[in-house]
């Protein structure tokens, strides 16, 4: 069942419909769903589906021309092209004739085998583009591979593609798609255990509980899960146990670039460089003060929910694990659930404001927003805004509780005062609860007249 990637089949289908030469570029994480998003848009449609292999170049070349006879009768059975451009050449000259869709599926792997293949493409394009009607669409999961052989200005393909899509987990609203069995509540839990990576959204088993899908997934052995962050990690990068040990340190507490470099005993630059690689896989973020560029406050915490939950919690409970006693590791693990969950609430009352902003229904026309820490000049005190935004001359200002107790009016007195720090001509607060709000808070927000309540459930209801 395909579900999501509207706004990606609307851009492909609208190319797909110019009748022209188009070249699409689409790449990210491996397990994000870029060949299901590829085989949903090309239902219906005259395509021919080349998948690379890592392999050397005779072999992929056959394997290609295998591809190309399957499509064309024109082929004799078990022929293979003399070269790669031959075969191509031979799918442009097809693509004259009618609208077809040529699909290379993990392009990294054909263009490492094939040193010139950038180029090759590089020439048909530029002989071909003004009479061919070839939809070609490279899709490669080595973000590093895409984005430097690819998409970069030194590369040969640079300039001749008509789009590109750079495939992401799905937000919270989306991944909720996946769970229509479980509770409101439960579908936060299960975006905070595996995010929003479809073939890790497909582990989770609806019709389940929460404790019983934890043990399934993050601690069974056996369970694809179980392995995912070093797999990937083997596949992505060239030192997967570097990269461990950074990723350990940052879900142990250290968030700033000394503090891992220290923890994980390796010079800060090199440090640095790894920590990027890791931003661009999506599973490493990157943040400072909001309003502020990047500062000596910058910290780095780990953005994918599958794995700052299974770094939070299996290493240490990695020996009860390996012994079948899945039971004994959830035990250890239920009563740090709500805390473990503050940060992914606050994420979804993100992607909350900017589902607001952009249905023209949020208080302030932010153009950015995110979280602010810093001294309290006043005080001398560290001081904390969950979420923060601001155009020219409004800001918004958010609170928010993922706790079974409703909020008290204590919180937005505190978050008024917060705000404080801070001069706008107009202020306008949210405060977002897991299960409602005090009357006290009721009374006070209505008197003040720029105080937003949101409740978990209404969040789920818009």
């Amino acid at each position: 069942m395909f579900i999501g990637r509207e706004a990606e089949l609307h851009t492909l289908n609208k190319l797909y419909c110019s009748d022209k030469f188009e070249f699409a570029v689409i790449y990210g994480r491996r397990r994000i769903g870029k060949t299901a998003l590829i085989n949903e848009f090309t239902k219906g449609k005259d395509t021919i589906f080349f998948t690379g292999l890592e392999s050397n170049e005779k072999q992929n070349l056959d394997n290609l021309s295998r591809c190309i006879m399957e499509y064309s009768a024109e082929i004799a059975s078990g022929a293979s092209f003399p070269t790669f451009q031959a075969a191509l050449g031979h799918i442009f000259e097809l693509a004259e004739a009618k609208r077809i869709v040529f699909v290379i599926d993990e392009y990294p792997y054909v263009a490492r085998a094939s040193k010139g293949l950038a180029s090759t493409l590089q020439f048909l394009i530029d002989k071909h583009k003004d009479s061919s009607r070839l939809f070609l669409i490279l899709c490669g999961s080595s973000m590093s591979y895409m984005e430097d052989h690819v998409l970069a200005y030194k590369a040969p393909l640079y300039g001749r593609r008509t789009a590109q899509l750079k495939i992401k987990p799905f937000e919270f609203f989306e991944a909720c798609r996946y769970f229509k069995k479980l509770s409101n509540e439960n579908k936060a839990l299960a975006y905070g255990i595996v995010g929003g990576t479809p073939q890790y959204l497909m582990q989770f088993d609806d019709s389940l509980s929460i404790e019983e899908n934890i043990k399934n997934t993050h601690l069974n052995p056996a369970s694809p899960i179980f392995e995912e962050p070093n797999n990937l990690l083997k596949q992505e990068v060239r030192e997967p146990a570097i990269y461990n040990a950074i990723i350990t340190a940052i879900a142990a507490g250290s968030s700033r670039m000394n503090e891992i470099s220290n923890k994980i005993d390796e010079d800060s630059s090199a440090c640095a460089t790894y920590i990027k690689n890791l931003i661009t896989l999506g599973i490493i973020k990157k943040e400072s003060p909001y309003g502020e560029k990047a500062t000596r406050k910058t910290i780095y915490s780990i953005e994918d929910n599958m794995f700052r939950f299974w770094y939070r919690f299996v290493p240490e409970n990695a020996s009860i694990i390996s012994r079948g006693a899945a039971g004994l590791a959830y035990q250890r693990i239920a009563p740090e659930l709500s805390s473990y969950m503050g940060s992914v609430f606050e994420d979804i009352c993100r992607q909350y404001l900017w589902k607001l902003l952009l249905n023209g229904k949020c208080a302030v026309t932010f153009s950015d927003i995110g979280r602010w820490w810093g001294t309290n000049p006043n005080t001398r005190c560290q001081e904390e805004i969950d979420i923060m935004g601001a155009d020219k001359n409004a800001a918004l200002f958010a609170e928010c509780k993922w706790t079974n107790e409703k909020v008290d009016l204590n919180v937005l007195e505190t978050l008024v005062a917060r705000s404080g720090l801070f001069h706008y001509k107009k202020k306008h607060f949210y405060l977002f609860a897991k299960t409602g709000f005090t009357k006290g808070c009721i009374d006070n927000a209505a008197k003040m007249g720029n105080v937003t309540l949101v409740s978990y459930n209404e969040m789920l209801n818009f």
